[in-house]
């Protein structure tokens, strides 16, 4: 899962170089961390929140494949 949200917001940025995702169990859910620059917050997050919520969603679907619960936060 991680390989996949970063592939997605390196895509959607203007500098992949500073993507960093991070990985961590919380009980029976992984969470995946996103973090970008200052300046490429609001193209991974969208308008209204649209970006992120179509990330989740194709994180959620790859999930459901594996039977996993994945939680994806965007951080500063």
């Amino acid at each position: 899962m991680k390989e996949l949200v970063e592939v997605i917001a390196k895509a959607l940025v203007d500098d992949p170089d500073s993507v960093v995702v991070s990985e961590r169990q919380d009980g029976r859910t992984t969470v995946i961390e996103v973090r970008v620059a200052d300046g490429d917050m609001g193209k991974v997050i969208g308008k209204q929140g649209r970006i992120a919520k179509a990330i989740r969603s194709v994180v959620k679907a790859a999930a459901a494949k594996e039977d996993k619960r994945v939680v994806v936060d965007i951080v500063q």
